[in-house]
């Protein structure tokens, strides 16, 4: 095969596809907005599962060097009340290892040979040229032709305009993040209530979720089922100010809750949730495919870093195995992921209605104990 893939997106899924096609020795350029690999952090813990992240990383090559991530202790689970009263609590290990997002990003840029990733390369628009070929124009003015490309950009995809009307819609509810630092010490009561990984304190609509991270550090989401007009409110600039606000959605809750978002350390941050419809999918189009959230963009369930690896390498894999019929590795690729993809979506809406629904905790508690 000498065509040469074209991937949009230094993301998990964009580097695992370029890293299973070097593995099979075809050629890739990937082209990220960002301007380095350390341009921004790279968000939290990932809990790598069995069936597609860690099998990904197994068509990588990678194995090893991912279990020198692992942070052993940190698949602990805990389910808090509003007053702090521990509902459930499990440390066993369920086979699904925690690993921090940049950690494992790292390892796979430095599996790629040197230039693989070309930083700094925004997209501004695509175009087919016909013959399944198709132009990108990069923010600099710059352009690249290729005969596959590869849409492996997010959310807010510019490549999936070339398939699919479909745009990401509001799920009706919001994140906010925190971060807490060194807080075994300075933290204490926090750091006991969060536990050895995650800690859930739920409520219908709402809720307090934390993440022990490397080092001491518990990340935390507060999530509130509000429009965005009501974030709008909260002036975010303004972050003691914007914290305040937020954690008097949370009044009554025990101390150690709210000072996840009054005592944090870092400016909250806002994050809106989005999602495609859950069996997005479209019709063969030639030359050009997408993976990740932005093929199938869901309400967070712990399985959207797990689908884009499993995408990408998946994808990398048709490829290799029809170097002389692209469209037939396409095809198989895209009709395999979107019942795949569209499963994880529906169970990720359930999740949601297990935590932010009218009975919460208990759907989730009935969850985490198996209906006992």
């Amino acid at each position: 095969m000498n065509t040469h893939v074209t991937i949009i997106g230094a993301g998990l899924g964009g580097l695992v596809l370029a890293r299973v096609l070097h593995v099979h020795g075809i050629p890739s350029t990937v082209y990220e907005a960002e301007a380095s690999a350390t341009a921004r952090a790279q968000g939290g813990m990932l809990d790598i599962h069995e069936e597609n992240g860690q099998a990904a990383l197994l068509d990588a090559g990678l194995t090893e060097e991912f279990r020198g991530l692992v942070l052993e202790g940190h698949e602990a689970a805990r389910l808090l009340a509003p007053d702090g009263t521990v509902l459930f609590e499990d440390d066993e290990e369920r086979g699904r290892p925690e690993v921090q997002r940049g950690a494992l990003r790292q390892i796979l840029l430095d599996s790629l040979p040197a230039g693989a990733v070309r930083w700094g390369h925004k997209v501004a628009g695509v175009r087919a040229l016909g013959d399944g070929r198709h132009e990108v124009t990069f923010a600099d003015g710059t352009t690249v032709n290729t005969s596959l490309l590869v849409g492996a950009d997010g959310a807010w995809s510019r490549v999936r305009p070339l398939l699919s009307d479909a745009v990401p819609a509001y799920t009706g509810r919001s994140f906010v993040e925190t971060y807490l630092y060194d807080a075994d010490t300075r933290h204490p009561a926090v750091a006991k209530a969060v536990g050895g990984g995650s800690m859930f304190a739920l409520a219908p609509g709402k809720g307090i979720q934390a993440h022990r991270e490397s080092g001491g550090t518990l990340h935390t989401y507060v999530a509130l089922t509000e429009s965005p007009e009501w974030f709008a409110g909260i002036d975010f600039t303004d972050g003691a100010a914007a914290a305040a606000r937020i954690a008097e959605e949370f009044a009554g809750w025990a101390p150690e809750l709210t000072a996840l978002i009054t005592d944090g350390e870092s400016a909250p941050v806002l994050r809106t949730l989005h999602a495609l419809p859950v069996d997005h999918r479209w019709d063969r189009v030639a030359g050009v495919t997408l993976i990740g959230d932005a093929a199938h963009l869901a309400a967070p369930n712990g399985e959207g870093a797990n689908l884009a690896m499993y995408d990408g390498a998946e994808l990398a894999k048709a490829i290799a195995a029809h170097p002389d019929d692209i469209e037939a590795a396409l095809t198989g690729f895209e009709q395999a992921m979107f019942p795949r993809s569209a499963a994880a979506a529906a169970d990720g809406d359930e999740l949601h209605a297990l935590m932010f629904g009218d009975d919460t905790p208990q759907g989730l508690l009935a969850m985490f104990t198996g209906g006992e």
